[in-house]
């Protein structure tokens, strides 16, 4: 199943609000596996989303995620499927 880590980047302060929000839009989405945490560096959230195919995963990132209020950027990695058989 397509597989990708979304690294992101928010306001000041605006961590918890913006995991809430994801937690909501991803939750109320079909065909969907999601892990979504708070994390310390460069980046202040990490979200790792699955789908049932490339084109749900690219539209949520693209027209969801990438659209909280708040989220200053996004890094999006897709996980090479042939590697993990």
């Amino acid at each position: 199943m397509p597989t990708a880590y979304v690294l992101l980047n928010s306001d000041l302060g605006s961590d918890e609000s913006i995991i809430a929000e994801a937690k909501k839009i991803l939750a109320s989405e079909k065909n969907i596996q999601f892990e979504i945490q708070g994390v310390y560096g460069v980046y202040d959230i990490v979200l790792k989303i699955t789908t049932d195919t490339t084109d749900h995963l690219r539209s949520i990132i693209t027209n969801k995620i990438r659209k909280i209020n708040k989220v200053q950027s996004t890094l999006t990695m897709m996980v090479i499927e042939e590697q993990e058989r």
